[in-house]
């Protein structure tokens, strides 16, 4: 009886009988296209998404060298909380409804920004967002995060000073004349 090394041969001997290697995206343009691929196979990632209404769902769809793919659903009013992604960079897609992404910089005001279906966002690492379900129907995202995400420390809001206001008797001095 002859064993399969006798029949096929020494794999390691004709390497173009083993499948390629496959090849992983190194740039952003790379990662944007991986993105908008998985996005764009909808017969893919549909079947598996799920909505959770106490918190948000989420699927980790794909690894490779050095990055994860994860989809992520939201039932209208879900938010994730104010994050960062620790030192990992990431890009966000919305595949089904809106979110919209809250990211003031320092000193500046939140200035939301609306994100719907094939809109891309890219993520540097550092930058701290808040993500939310503003609407009355269920989204779904996908997020892909390079390196892995192994952190995502939250960032809560600091509390803002009551503005004063001119019948307010602890209003600044400017105002003082301003009362009738």
């Amino acid at each position: 009886m002859n064993s399969d090394v006798q029949i096929a041969g020494d794999l390691l001997a004709v390497p173009h009988l083993l499948p390629p290697v496959p090849r992983h995206p190194t740039t952003l343009a790379e990662y944007a296209g991986l993105l908008r691929a998985v996005a764009a196979d909808r017969t893919a990632w549909s079947p598996l998404v799920a909505y959770d209404a106490t918190s948000r769902w989420y699927h980790r769809l794909r690894t490779g060298p050095g990055y994860e793919l994860w989809l992520l659903s939201w039932v209208p009013g879900q938010g994730s909380g104010r994050h960062g992604h620790g030192r990992s960079a990431g890009l966000l897609t919305v595949l089904d409804g809106e979110l919209t992404e809250h990211s003031p910089g320092p000193g500046t005001p939140d200035r939301p920004r609306v994100l719907r279906p094939g809109d891309l966002r890219v993520l540097p690492a550092g930058h701290i967002h808040e993500v939310v379900n503003d609407t009355l129907a269920p989204a779904v995202s996908l997020h892909l995060y390079h390196p892995g995400l192994t952190e995502m420390p939250m960032h809560p809001r600091k509390a803002q000073p009551a503005a004063a206001r001119p019948d307010d008797d602890r209003a600044p001095a400017a105002l003082e004349g301003t009362r009738g």
